[in-house]
């Protein structure tokens, strides 16, 4: 990959990765590259060639755009994601797992420095909590997990879905809750873009009440996530 001649200060360039799908930071994405221009990407990432072997996440806005050519295209902020195991395959494919990181702005597109999309980016950090807020949220945190088990029993077996532990960070929990839970595009869009860490505990708490509303009042759930795999593929540009 080669740089763009020109960098806005106060951004950084970010190979890309349009999908189907919202990334939320410190979750885990598995993916399967066939198509050549990923092949390329993952060699890249592999090799040291791309810092920190960090790529970007960003959600396609319709599903039947095959090709990025504009930030029309995607939505505006995506998830940088870590490649963190990779397998390649005699003919060339490669199955990895990444580990979703940073939050950042899609700000320019850049089509012919690599094979694949490279972006600049700028990085987009939480607000602060400050320290007179922190009882509400760990009350609201509370809140937000009852939601997050009532949509697991409603949804999963038991040993389907687990809780995120007691003493995850308040910025963490929502994406730690979402996680687990089949959540529109726009949805976890909405999760992503929010910056202020108790609105965004506030925001996974109604839409995961909502959610499990509508799985008691239909009487079906989804599968499990263990085999959700071969149903719920990202559809991307691989």
């Amino acid at each position: 990959m080669t740089e763009p001649e020109q960098v806005p200060s106060g951004t950084a360039i970010l190979p890309l990765f349009p999908l189907q799908t919202v990334l939320l930071p410190g979750t885990h994405l598995p993916l399967h590259i066939f198509e050549p221009r990923y092949r390329q990407l993952t060699a890249d990432l592999m090799s040291g060639s791309v810092p920190g072997s960090e790529f970007g996440v960003v959600a396609l806005r319709a599903p039947l755009v095959r090709e990025v050519s504009g930030l029309d295209h995607v939505y505006e902020v995506g998830c940088s994601t870590v490649l963190k195991e990779a397998k390649r395959h005699p003919d060339g494919r490669y199955d990895v797992i990444t580990k979703a990181a940073r939050r950042f702005r899609l700000r320019e597109l850049d089509r012919t420095s690599a094979p694949y999309l490279v972006g600049v980016v700028e990085w987009v950090p939480d607000g602060p909590v400050p320290a007179a807020a922190e009882p509400a949220g760990r009350q609201l945190g509370e809140v937000a997990r009852t939601a997050h088990q009532r949509y697991c029993e409603a949804a999963w077996h038991e040993d389907d879905w687990r809780s995120p532990v007691e003493d995850a960070d308040l910025a963490e929990l929502a994406y730690q809750l979402a996680a687990d839970c089949l959540l529109p595009l726009e949805d976890r869009q909405l999760l992503l873009e929010e910056t202020h860490p108790l609105r965004r505990l506030r925001i996974a708490c109604r839409l995961l009440t909502r959610e499990a509303g509508f799985l008691e009042t239909l009487g079906a759930v989804p599968l499990p996530p263990t085999q959700l795999s071969t149903f719920t593929k990202p559809s991307d540009l691989n």
